[in-house]
C-alpha cells in the first residue's frame, strides 16, 4: 500500500508538521497522489530538484504547470537557498489543484519537535495534519534529539538529560494535541518499529510507521479512525 493511501489523504489542503522527514514525505506523497499537487511552505523548505518551482502569483501559470507536470512547488526565494512560503494565499490553492502539501513546520533537522505557542503555522483551511517523528531520536538525550528541548521538557515533566523515551514523547504529544495521525520515520529495524508501537499504545489518535527512504511503512494502531483528533 503506497503511504497516501495509508494516510487516507484526502482532496484539499494538508499540512505537515513535526520533525524527522516532513520534505521527504511531502514529495513522497506529491509522487503518489492521483491528480494535480501543489507543494509548498508556512515556513521554510529546500526547493525540490524534480518538480518546477513557481515564485509568481499568477494563477494561469500555475495552471499551465500542472497541466504539463502535474505537480508543482510554489514559494518565494529565501535565505539559505530555500523556499518560503508562496506569494499565492494558501487558501486559494485548493481551487487550482486537486492536492496541496503544506510543510508547516521548522525543526532545523532534528528528529523531534517541541512546539512554541506560535508554532507550527498551519493554515486555517487544512484539512488535515500529519506530525511527523524520527525513531532516530529514541534514546538519545533530549537536548541532542528535540527541536525545543526546553519546550519538551516542560509537557512532558522529563529533563533534558534525560533520553527520548515512548513515554516522554508520548506526553509531550498529548499534551501539545497537534496533528491528528502521526508518522513516525526512520523505524526501519525491528527494534525502532517496537518503540513506535509502544508510542502508539499510548496515543489515542492513529499512528503509523515506517522508513521514508526505504519505502516501507504501516498501520500500528487506530487506522480505522484515521482522521480523528487528539484529545484537546
Amino acid at each position: 500500500m503506497e503511504l497516501a493511501e495509508l494516510l487516507g489523504i484526502k482532496p484539499g489542503v494538508t499540512a505537515l508538521i513535526g520533525g524527522g522527514g516532513k520534505t521527504t514525505a511531502m514529495y513522497r506523497l506529491a509522487r503518489e497522489l492521483r491528480g494535480t499537487v501543489i507543494c509548498c511552505t508556512s515556513a521554510r523548505i529546500l526547493p525540490p530538484s524534480h518538480l518546477p518551482v513557481l515564485a509568481g502569483d499568477s494563477r494561469a501559470a500555475v495552471r499551465q504547470a500542472l497541466a504539463a507536470a502535474g505537480r508543482v512547488c510554489l514559494g518565494l526565494p529565501a535565505p539559505e537557498g530555500k523556499l518560503g512560503p508562496p506569494a499565492l494565499d494558501i487558501a486559494a490553492l485548493p481551487a487550482l489543484a486537486d492536492y496541496v502539501l503544506v510543510e508547516a513546520d521548522g525543526s532545523r533537522g532534528l528528529p523531534v519537535k517541541a512546539h512554541l505557542p506560535h508554532e507550527p503555522v498551519i493554515p486555517d483551511c487544512a484539512g488535515q495534519t500529519v506530525l511527523l517523528v524520527g525513531a532516530s531520536g529514541f534514546g538519545r538525550p533530549i537536548r541532542e534529539a528535540v527541536h525545543r528541548p526546553e519546550r519538551y521538557c516542560a509537557l512532558s515533566g522529563a529533563s533534558p538529560g534525560e533520553r527520548v523515551t515512548p513515554q516522554n514523547l508520548a506526553a509531550a504529544l498529548t499534551a501539545e494535541g497537534l496533528g491528528d495521525r502521526v508518522l513516525v520515520n526512520q523505524a526501519d529495524t525491528a527494534a525502532a518499529l517496537d518503540l513506535a508501537g509502544e508510542l502508539a499504545a499510548l496515543l489515542s489518535w492513529p499512528v503509523y510507521a515506517g522508513s521514508l527512504q526505504g519505502g516501507k511503512w504501516t498501520c500500528l494502531s487506530s487506522c480505522g479512525g484515521a482522521g480523528i483528533s487528539p484529545p484537546a
